[in-house]
C-alpha cells in the first residue's frame, strides 16, 4: 500500500464499510478484492480538468476513471459556465466550444455556481468534482468585454458574485490572463478579488499572462498578488515553453523557492508532456478579441484588421502567442467545430500553407472564419528538461489540463496519471513511486482543503485505486488519443467500484464537493 503521504509502501489489508475506510492492518480477514501484487493508493486528484460539460454528457467518464482519477477540479483558466446570465451564457458557449463542445439540445438549466453543483449531483457522476469560480466569467457579467479597468461599482459586483460562488461551494477562483476578457484585468483588480477568496479559505489558480517571452514576469505577478492579498496561489500547468525558455525551469523554481521562504502559500501542477493544447483563436492578439466572439469575427472579415493581426502574429509577437512570433510548424490542428473541416485535423498550419501556397497567417485567419473560432490545436513548444525539473519540486502536484472534445485531442486527457507512474517513475526514476502518488493524492487534497480524502487512513472516504506497478502504462497517443491505460485494475469512488478488472462499471457514486466556512464538505 502507498498511502498518499509520501511515506514508504507497506503491506496491509483495508476494510471499507458504507463508503468509508474503517480499518487498516494485517489479517483483517474481510472478503473482497484480492490485491496481491497490486499497489493500493488513494484515488488520484486531477487539479486541472476541463470536464465541465463532459461530466454531464458522459457521466461515467471513462477518460478519467480508467486512469484512476476519483476527483477533478473544474472551472479552470478563468472561463466556465457559472456564474452566468442569459446574455453571457451564449457568449461563453461559443467561446468554449473548442474546449468543451456546444451540444445541440443540451439543457443549460443553471446560472449560479450552486445550481451547477446541484446539476452534477442530480446527474450523478463517476468522479467527485470541485469547482473554481472563473474570473473571466465574473468580468463578463460585471464589465462585459471591454478592455479597461472596472468601475468601482463593477468591481463591487465582481466581489459579490465571487463571494456568492464561494459561499455556494467553490474552492477558489481561477483566472485566464491570456484569454479574453480575463487578460484585460490589472494586478490591482486581481488582488481585490483574491482578498475575497482568502476570506473564504480558498485559493487562486491562475493561467498567468505568458508561458513564453514574459513567463517569469507573469509568474512573479502571480506571486505578488498572493503576497498582497494573503490568498494562497496554485500555479496551474506550470511550465516554461517556446525557444526563449529552453532550459530555464530553474529560474522559475528559484522564484518559487523565494516565495515559499517569504511565507507565501504556493503550490503548482504540471502535465507530463511537451506539447500544449488550446484553441486556435487564443493565438490572436488580445485587442483583436475585444468585444467577444461576434466582434472578433467581424474583425476577421476586415482586410485592414487582418493586416494588423498579420503584423502582430508574424513580426511583433502576439500576446495571444505568449509574446513570441508564431511558428506555424508547431501549431497542429486537433479538432474542429465544422465537420466539413475534419480532414484537416492532424495537419500543421505550416503544412496546410505550403499545400495551399499561402502564408501561415492566411491559413490561420481563414480557419478561424470558416470554423467560427471553434478550432483546437496542439502547440509543440515544450522542453523535456523543463518538464522534469518542475516535477521534481517539493510543491509539485498533477493536473491533466485535458480537453475531451475534437477528433484528435491531446492524449493527456486519457494518459496523464499512468504516464507519471510509468515513464517518470518506473522507467526514468525521476520520482519514486511514493513521491508520484503523493503528488496525485495527499498533496492536492491538502491544496483543496478536502476533508478526509487524499490519504488511506481510518475515517477517510474510500476513494481508492488498485494498480499494477509493473504494467501500468498510458497507451493514448497523439494519433490515437482516446485509448485507456493498462494496469489500472480497480477504482473506487466513495466506496463504489467505477472500474473493476480494468473495465468501467457505469456506476455514478461521485459528488460535488462543496467548500463551506468550515472547509470542504466531502459528502
Amino acid at each position: 500500500m502507498v498511502d498518499g503521504s509520501g511515506a514508504d509502501r507497506y503491506r496491509a489489508d483495508v476494510r471499507i464499510e458504507r463508503g468509508l475506510i474503517t480499518a487498516i492492518g494485517r489479517g483483517l480477514g474481510a472478503a473482497g478484492v484480492d490485491a496481491d501484487g497490486l499497489v493500493l493508493a488513494p484515488g488520484f486528484i486531477d487539479l486541472h480538468a476541463h470536464s465541465d460539460l463532459a461530466l454531464l454528457r458522459e457521466p461515467e467518464h471513462p477518460a478519467k476513471v480508467t486512469q484512476g482519477v476519483t476527483c477533478e477540479v473544474l472551472g479552470q483558466d478563468g472561463l466556465s459556465y457559472a456564474p452566468a446570465d442569459d446574455t453571457t451564457l451564449p457568449a461563453l458557449r461559443r467561446q468554449l466550444a473548442g474546449w468543451n463542445g456546444d451540444p445541440e439540445g443540451f439543457d443549460w438549466d443553471w446560472r449560479t455556481v450552486g445550481e451547477y453543483l446541484d446539476r452534477l449531483d442530480r446527474t450523478g457522476t463517476a468522479v467527485n468534482a470541485c469547482y473554481l469560480v472563473p474570473h473571466g466569467s465574473l468580468r463578463m457579467l460585471a464589465v462585459g468585454w471591454a478592455n479597461r479597468a472596472p468601475e468601482p461599482a463593477e468591481l463591487d459586483r465582481m466581489r459579490t458574485l465571487l463571494a456568492q460562488g464561494l459561499a455556494e461551494g467553490a474552492v477558489g477562483m481561477s483566472s485566464g490572463l491570456s484569454y479574453t476578457p480575463g487578460m484585460y484585468a490589472g494586478t490591482a483588480e486581481l488582488v481585490e478579488l483574491c482578498r475575497v477568496v482568502a476570506r473564504y479559505g480558498g485559493f487562486h489558480a491562475p493561467h498567468q499572462r505568458s508561458y513564453g517571452a514574459g513567463a517569469l514576469e507573469g509568474y512573479a505577478e502571480m506571486v505578488e498578488i498572493a503576497r498582497q492579498s494573503g490568498c494562497p496561489v496554485h500555479l496551474t500547468h506550470a511550465t516554461m515553453n517556446f525557444g526563449v525558455n529552453r532550459g530555464r525551469a530553474g529560474e522559475l523554481l528559484d522564484l518559487v523557492d523565494r516565495a515559499l521562504a517569504d511565507g507565501v502559500d504556493l503550490t503548482l501542477d504540471s502535465y507530463p508532456y511537451l506539447p500544449g493544447s488550446t484553441t486556435l483563436a487564443a493565438l490572436l492578439p488580445g485587442r483583436a478579441t475585444e468585444g467577444g466572439p461576434a466582434a472578433t469575427l467581424e474583425r476577421l472579415a476586415d482586410r485592414d484588421q487582418c493586416e494588423r493581426i498579420r503584423y502582430e502574429v508574424e513580426e511583433k509577437g502576439s500576446d495571444g502567442c505568449h509574446g513570441v512570433v508564431t511558428d506555424w510548424a508547431t501549431v497542429q490542428l486537433s479538432g474542429v467545430g465544422d465537420a466539413g473541416l475534419t480532414g484537416l485535423v492532424g495537419r500543421t498550419v505550416a503544412e496546410l500553407a505550403a499545400e495551399q501556397r499561402r502564408s501561415g497567417t492566411e491559413v490561420f485567419l481563414d480557419l478561424l472564419r470558416r470554423d467560427g473560432l471553434a478550432t483546437t490545436v496542439l502547440q509543440h513548444v515544450g522542453h523535456e528538461e523543463n518538464v522534469r525539473a518542475i516535477m521534481r519540486h517539493r510543491v509539485h502536484t498533477v493536473g491533466s489540463d485535458g480537453l475531451l472534445t475534437g477528433a484528435r485531442p491531446h492524449p493527456r486527457a486519457w494518459g496523464t496519471f499512468p504516464r507519471y507512474l510509468a515513464r517518470y517513475s518506473r522507467e526514468l526514476g525521476v520520482l519514486t513511486l511514493e513521491e508520484t502518488v503523493a503528488r496525485m493524492t495527499g498533496r492536492p487534497a491538502a491544496r483543496l482543503g478536502l476533508d478526509r480524502r487524499g490519504l488511506i487512513a481510518p475515517g477517510h472516504h474510500a476513494d481508492l485505486v488498485l494498480f499494477d506497478p509493473r504494467t501500468v502504462q498510458d497507451t493514448a497517443t497523439f494519433e490515437q488519443p482516446r485509448l485507456a491505460a493498462t494496469g489500472i485494475e480497480h477504482v473506487y469512488v466513495n466506496g463504489t467500484a467505477v472500474v473493476r478488472q480494468g473495465r468501467t462499471t457505469g456506476a455514478r457514486p461521485g459528488r460535488a464537493l462543496r467548500r463551506t466556512d468550515r472547509g470542504t464538505r466531502a459528502l
